[in-house]
């Protein structure tokens, strides 16, 4: 029992978010290179490289230089066992990054310290805040010209609702950049630039009561700017408290840069210092224990073809309590059955291998035969219980789509199916008509173009996408007579999704009002509950 304990105490498992660009690719692949797990850096959105970032493994990624899919790696940095899950930030691929904050503990948000708080940045965080997932905060670029940093944690503490604690101070920043402050420490960690980018650095520190010798390295004007705001941050600014951290109530804030490493280091040493063992999730029997409790885990992502070759489909699940074992048999909760768990993969993105053992927080794939659904729950204990589903957000975009090859349609209606099964894209279909007619439904039009790609790619199968008008799903929790019977305005559709079932589709707010007042009874829900 005691080595179950130590292993799990040794976990932390985090999803790292962030608007487009801000740099959280960048940020998560120098955590690779601190803890070994990669020997070099790759180029991230070179397209003149060969080399693409390590998190981003589909095709399409490397092409556009995004990242369309949450990506899972795990490694080892002095006696801690990582677990990182870099999300999509694009916008078109939030409910993806949605359904991954779910299987994770802590949130790192990556800031472009140019831009502050933009609009994703925004949607994650409440996300996160709606958890009360602990965030430590990566004010990235200040190699390069950024805003006035209390102006930064100004904006945050105000955009975001949450106090913030800088653990360290830019020095300058852009072309007059000098290094940070290290509160912790009380020692200014001199930047050198240089190309360092691909591989780890040394850093030069010099504690704050070495006057001399800082000036002679950062300059008489920028020493006197340093004590003024270190006076005033230790003054001024609010206590540390590493229990409101973990409370989700406080954000450490950390200054650095990604592309050339600096300050990458620190901010994983003390992200490990502050934050706590895996946590427990709630079940329809209470809150499950970590230790006590055998073995448990949810699945929140399902990926199909990760390896061409094979044609296989992964289920992604979080480890909720007690220990994995290779071959293990647990219960199947939702699926009513028991299941062996006999190829247990960790993976570095799209690379993987096979393990023996796994803890609570970890994560882990196991080949899906196609009985696994997102939300499931496996469990050992024989009195079974359930997690927390994970729901389906609203698509804001819909469009009808079919094989251009109609003797393709087997092949068609398995890769839709399949990719509607992984979360990326939501399927509708009309009853009672003679060829079913196949309705997609997404967060982002980009998700479209994934569509085509995967389908072209992954099945062969050229489609078709036809874009409709709709802009607004409700999911029918109750009705007062037979759904096909409810009165509705002609432009409203009725559909049934993956799980039969019934929806309706709306192209306005003012349909959707029409079927309530005409339907006395009729309750309409924004998201399908698990």
């Amino acid at each position: 029992m005691s080595n179950i304990v130590n292993e799990i105490e040794r976990r932390r498992t985090f999803a790292i978010i962030s608007h487009p660009d801000a740099g959280k690719t960048t940020l998560t692949e120098k955590f690779l290179l601190y803890g070994g797990a990669i020997r070099e850096a790759g180029t991230v959105k070179s397209r003149k490289s060969s080399k693409h970032a390590v998190s981003d493994w589909m095709e399409i990624e490397k092409q556009r230089g995004i990242s369309v899919t949450s990506s899972v790696m795990q490694f080892k940095y002095n006696d801690f066992c990582i677990n990182i899950l870099d999300t999509p930030g694009h916008q078109d691929f939030s409910e993806d990054t949605y359904r991954t904050l779910m299987a994770a503990d802590n949130a790192v948000m990556v800031i472009d310290g140019a831009k502050g708080v933009e609009a994703q940045t925004r949607k994650l965080f409440h996300v996160c805040a709606l958890r009360e997932t602990p965030i430590f905060t990566f004010v990235n670029k200040v190699d390069r010209e950024i805003r006035d940093p209390y102006e930064l944690l100004e904006e945050l503490e105000n955009e975001l609702g949450i106090k913030t604690y800088p653990m360290n101070w830019p020095i300058g920043c852009g072309m007059n950049f000098k290094g940070v402050f290290d509160r912790v420490s009380r020692e200014v960690l001199v930047f050198s630039g240089g190309k360092h980018g691909q591989e780890q650095v040394a850093v030069d520190r010099i504690g704050i009561d070495e006057e001399d010798k800082l000036i002679e390295y950062i300059g008489p004007a920028f020493y006197e700017k340093l004590m003024e705001d270190i006076e005033l941050l230790d003054y001024a600014g609010d206590e540390f408290d590493v229990e409101a951290v973990r409370d989700g109530k406080l954000s450490p804030i950390f200054f650095g840069s990604a592309l050339t490493n600096f300050g990458v280091e620190p901010f994983l040493i003390e992200f490990l210092k502050q934050t706590a063992t895996p946590t427990p999730r709630q079940s329809d029997k209470g809150e499950i224990d970590i230790y006590e409790e055998p073995f448990s885990a949810f699945v929140f992502k399902i990926q199909a073809n990760m390896n061409k070759a094979h044609r296989d489909r992964i289920a992604f699940m979080r480890i909720c309590s007690g220990k994995f074992e290779k071959g293990i048999e647990v219960n199947h909760v939702q699926g009513g059955k028991k299941v062996r768990l006999s190829q247990p993969q960790q993976f570095m993105a799209q690379d993987r291998e096979i393990i023996e053992e796994a803890y609570a927080g970890d994560i882990i794939g196991v080949f899906d035969p196609g009985i696994f659904n997102i939300g499931d729950t496996l469990c050992k204990n024989p009195n079974k219980f359930t997690f927390e589903g994970i729901p389906s957000f609203a698509p804001e975009h819909f469009a009808r789509v079919k094989p251009i090859d109609t003797m393709k349609r087997k092949q068609f209606i398995k890769g839709v199916t399949q990719i509607s099964q992984e979360g990326a894209i939501q399927v509708f279909k009309r009853p009672n008509i003679g060829v079913e007619e196949i309705i997609v439904g997404v967060v982002g039009v980009l998700q479209f173009e994934v569509l085509e790609y995967r389908m072209k790619n992954e099945y062969n199968v050229d489609i078709k996408l036809e874009q409709l008008a709709f802009s607004n799903i409700r999911w029918i929790e109750e009705s007062p007579v037979a759904v096909d019977k409810l009165s509705l305005t002609s432009d409203t559709r009725l559909v049934k999704d993956i799980k039969d079932r019934s929806i309706l589709l709306f192209q306005s707010e003012w349909g959707i009002g029409f079927a309530l007042e005409h339907n006395p009874g009729l309750v309409l829900s924004s998201i399908g509950k698990a």
